[in-house]
């Protein structure tokens, strides 16, 4: 069965640069399953196409018929991405009334690849200090990775291929997510077949 990618964008402009980057990273995690022998669709979703919906949401705490579909749609998928602009130095308000609207128990363990778009990378720091947090509240399993993308990463000869490998390894973060596998983490594979008691021996300072 094929897995279920949905890619949730909060980006306000058409085109919008925050789908564009969604876009990328949904791709890349669908590549990355291709290559681990797993099949993957990728849907995609616009908040501004629900933007009055949330707010009716937020001051009713009712869920029309079209917003609850989409909330549906991103709760039963198999990993989410989500990404959307900066505002004010912190992720933006349609994004943040999204994520206010799902139900507390709604990702949870979902694997989660979060990103962000702005104008500078003075405000990448947005993807740790406004998006995780929410995030983690919801126990959403996010990737390590997180991407942002500033405007010269749009361009140049530099820039895009540094987007590119961005975006390719966090794609490769979800995909091992959605598989099941975490990934090891640097210069533990050999200790980790260790028995407990030499494990100990090996921190233990010298007497």
């Amino acid at each position: 069965m094929a897995k279920n990618i949905v890619v949730v964008s909060g980006g306000l402009g058409v085109p919008s640069t925050s789908r564009m980057l969604g876009d990328q990273l949904g791709e890349a995690a669908r590549s990355a399953l291709a290559e681990r022998g797993l099949e993957a669709q990728v849907a995609a979703i616009e908040l501004r196409d629900y933007a009055a919906d949330i707010a009716n949401n937020m001051v009713t705490g009712y869920a029309a018929p079209r917003l609850a579909g989409m909330i549906a749609q991103v709760t039963a998928a198999d990993a989410v991405v989500i990404v959307g602009p900066v505002f004010s130095a912190s992720i933006s308000g349609l994004v943040k009334s999204f994520l206010d609207v799902l139900d507390p128990k709604s990702l949870d363990g979902m694997p989660v690849l979060v990103a962000a778009t702005g104008g500078s990378a003075r405000h990448s720091l947005v993807l740790d200090y406004a998006m995780r947090p929410v995030l983690a509240y919801l126990r959403a399993a996010v990737v390590p990775t997180g991407v942002f993308a500033s405007a010269e990463d749009w361009g140049g000869d530099t820039g895009g291929g540094a987007l590119a490998d961005r975006v390719a390894r966090a794609g490769r973060e979800l995909a091992l997510a959605v598989e099941g596998a975490a990934p090891a983490r640097p210069g533990t594979g050999a200790l980790e077949s260790l028995p407990f008691e030499q494990l100990l021996a090996n921190i233990r300072p010298a007497s």
